[in-house]
């Protein structure tokens, strides 16, 4: 893999990430369930990818010369290179499905095709196609439609070839969308005892054809599952500059939306059926059809029924952080010291229950907070409607372009607007993306002011399996700077300035990745005066180039840069002039790790933060965001013992070489396992604090 500007290709690291997934399904230490879940995320994570990065560089190479400038590289050659890698991993995809099969099926679990159905089973599943299925299903005989149907993004379709043994001259085919939108993707049949039997909702309907299309002279019936990615279409992903977003928008502006970007179909299909979809849907050998097995939307993998699994054990709960448990004043505590909550080892129920306290009190005046990605029902907006209803002021910052989130979004603005909620919107040209809150408390000519600021979203839900950490403070200079954005947000043409005004937050478009840079640069001075010199990173994704121009210049100076990095990671670490001191791990495990941290040594006095940023163009500039400084000198070991367990991880850490080969973190025969979710959930339980 060659590697362009001194950094790897982003969308070949991503696939590399996405290769660590399918890590896991294929471990045999993970549990089956987990093995099928990770099955699940790999397909989903795979799906987002061709909506957005393919349908990303699709449009690029529109612009021919501007784009293979901007990205570094030929825009055909990476599409070329991203079919050869996920067609390589569909295969392994598939291995790894078999292996799990049999492992299921000694577990004396079976998922079942409709060839394979006692008659028992047959005669069930006919009655539940008669009075569950059909009347959600509704065939399309395509050869006789001027227009192919659309074919929704994340649907799959059964196609179908039909005949007739008396007539080989009658041959139709059929498409049927599988309406796993209101009926449950894995069916269980019934089974023997001391076995389960499932059988997925499409195999039901394959088992059924005949009762669909004999009536109409039909005795031959085929059916094979295909799937259409399409362009998310809503965004360019803000990775290129607004001058080409504005020529690649004119020269798209008459295109069709959601061009398809990726056609999986069953490599058993019917060779003339395929051809026939290839040309009905207007796509060339040169787009990517991916042959796969006989299931597709591998995703729903990510709800397999748990219940059959009769030795699951159940996840571990996250624990109240010991000082907010109930019953307690949250704001009275918060007067006093400032706290950190870790999710998902900590629960989420504190958030809500200060949100819940602040809409009872009846000196809190005022509440304002951002929102990107909410809970389906969600707590938050409840305890913010509550206290709307309790006679405060609420303000609600909702992004709308949440990417997969828009939807939900429009929802939850109709109901927060509808209770009296002030909601304001993201910005034209810059998505909201920090996650803020701030609260006002006026009590006897006396105001308090509350904040909490987080590495990810307000989401009882994701926070249960979601790494990150939430900042509970009354720091006047954080609060004064959270109070700055706000005002920006409220008013981003009048107050533009407000957010140049922030004197503790840096925050993004202004002046996030110059600030990293400046503390980058500290530690050079340091290492090149014979001083020790360090920085640890966490990140999602490590993109920007020029910080990470900027990190290879601290290591050849000699500062030790350690990382942990989820997702994608561009910097080459295996450079001689770098003299082994630039490194990074990933860590793929039961949570997903989504936190943002910063520790620079600042000769011997570390400079702690938080941040809802990734280092990528798209957050330092196209994105409102900030980065939280940690004064607490107890919650800054806290965070730096966090990432030192991680940075210590030999069960679930890769390396992050050159060539993104993804090989384990090696221990030693005597060295111990450290596990780091499992090490951190009991670093946490045992931390004792002072009242």
């Amino acid at each position: 893999m060659k590697a362009t500007r001194q950094t790897i290709i982003r969308d070949i690291s991503w696939l590399a990430f996405n290769a660590r997934v399918l890590q896991e399904a294929k471990d045999p230490s993970n549990h089956l369930y987990d093995r099928l879940r990770f099955l699940g995320i790999f397909s989903n994570n795979l799906d987002e990818f061709f909506r957005v990065r393919v349908a990303a560089l699709n449009k690029m190479i529109l612009l021919g010369k501007a784009a293979k400038m901007h990205l570094e590289a030929n825009p055909d050659k990476i599409l070329r290179k991203i079919q050869h890698i996920v067609v390589e991993q569909q295969t392994e995809f598939d291995s790894t499905y078999a292996e799990i099969i049999k492992e299921l099926e000694k577990n004396r679990i079976y998922i079942k095709n409709e060839r394979q159905l006692t008659k028992v089973q047959k005669e069930w599943a006919a009655q539940f196609f008669e009075e569950r299925v059909r009347t959600e299903i509704v065939p399309l005989m395509i050869e006789t439609i001027p227009q192919m149907p659309y074919l929704r993004d994340k649907s799959i379709y059964l196609a179908c070839v039909l005949g007739n043994t008396k007539d080989p001259m009658i041959k139709r085919y059929a498409l049927i969308e599988i309406p796993t939108k209101v009926l449950a993707r894995f069916v269980i049949l019934p089974s023997g005892q001391g076995r389960t039997d499932i059988i997925l909702l499409e195999d039901i309907i394959r088992a059924n054809l005949h009762s669909l299309f004999s009536p109409f002279g039909f005795n031959i019936f085929y059916g094979y599952i295909i799937k259409v990615t399409r362009d998310a279409e809503l965004e360019i992903d803000n990775d290129v500059n607004t001058n080409l977003i504005d020529e690649l928008e004119k020269g798209l502006k008459n295109r069709k939306k959601g061009r398809a970007t990726r056609f999986i179909y069953d490599r058993e299909i019917n060779k003339n059926l395929l051809d026939y979809l290839i040309k009905r849907f207007n796509l060339s050998r040169k787009d990517n059809l991916i042959p796969g097995g006989r299931i597709h939307n591998f995703k729903d993998f990510i709800n397999f029924p748990h219940t059959v699994f009769a030795n699951l054990k159940p996840r571990k709960r996250p624990f109240i952080h010991p000082l907010l448990r109930q019953p307690v004043r949250i704001m009275e505590v918060l007067e006093k010291r400032d706290i950190m909550l870790h999710f998902p080892y900590h629960s989420f129920d504190s958030i809500i229950d200060l949100l819940r306290e602040t809409a009872i009190d009846p000196f809190v005046q005022s509440i304002k907070i951002t929102c990107y990605r909410l809970a389906k029902d969600s707590k938050i907006v409840n305890a913010l409607i509550n206290a709307v209803r309790n006679g405060k002021q609420v303000t609600v910052v909702l992004e709308l372009r949440a990417r997969f989130d828009e939807e939900a979004n429009m929802m939850w603005k109709v109901r927060l607007e509808e209770e009296g909620v002030k909601v304001l919107f993201g910005l034209p040209s810059l998505k909201v993306h920090t996650k803020l809150c701030v609260i006002k408390k006026r009590e006897f000519n006396l105001t308090t002011q509350y904040g909490f600021i987080s590495t990810g979203n307000f989401n009882e839900n994701t926070a249960q399996y979601y790494g990150d950490h939430c900042l509970l403070t009354t720091n006047r200079n954080i609060i004064a700077d959270i109070n700055r954005v706000f005002a920006f947000l409220e008013a981003p043409h009048t107050k533009a300035e407000q957010l140049k005004k922030c004197k503790t937050l840096p925050s993004a478009p202004y002046n996030m990745r110059r600030f990293f840079i400046t503390l980058i640069n500290k530690e050079i001075r340091a290492a090149k005066k014979g001083k020790p010199a360090s920085i640890l990173i966490k990140l999602n994704s490590l993109v920007d180039q020029t910080l990470i121009i900027k990190l290879y210049e601290a290591a050849y100076a000699g500062v030790e840069v350690k990382m942990v990095i989820r997702g994608i990671c561009c910097a080459l670490t295996e450079q001689k002039s770098l003299k082994g001191n630039l490194r990074g791990i990933s860590i793929i495990d039961e949570y997903l790790e989504h936190a943002r941290i910063f520790v620079f040594h600042n000769s011997g006095d570390p400079k702690v933060f938080i941040s809802s940023a990734d280092w990528m163009v798209r957050n330092l500039d196209h994105r409102v965001e900030t980065a939280c400084p940690i004064y607490d000198k107890e919650i800054q070991k806290e965070l730096i013992d966090i990432l030192n367990i991680q940075l210590s991880e030999n069960v679930k850490g890769r390396i992050l070489d050159n060539e993104q080969t993804n090989q384990y973190v090696p221990r030693g025969s005597r060295t111990p396992k450290n596990r780091s979710q499992l090490a951190t959930y009991n670093y946490l339980q045992n931390k004792r604090y002072k009242d």
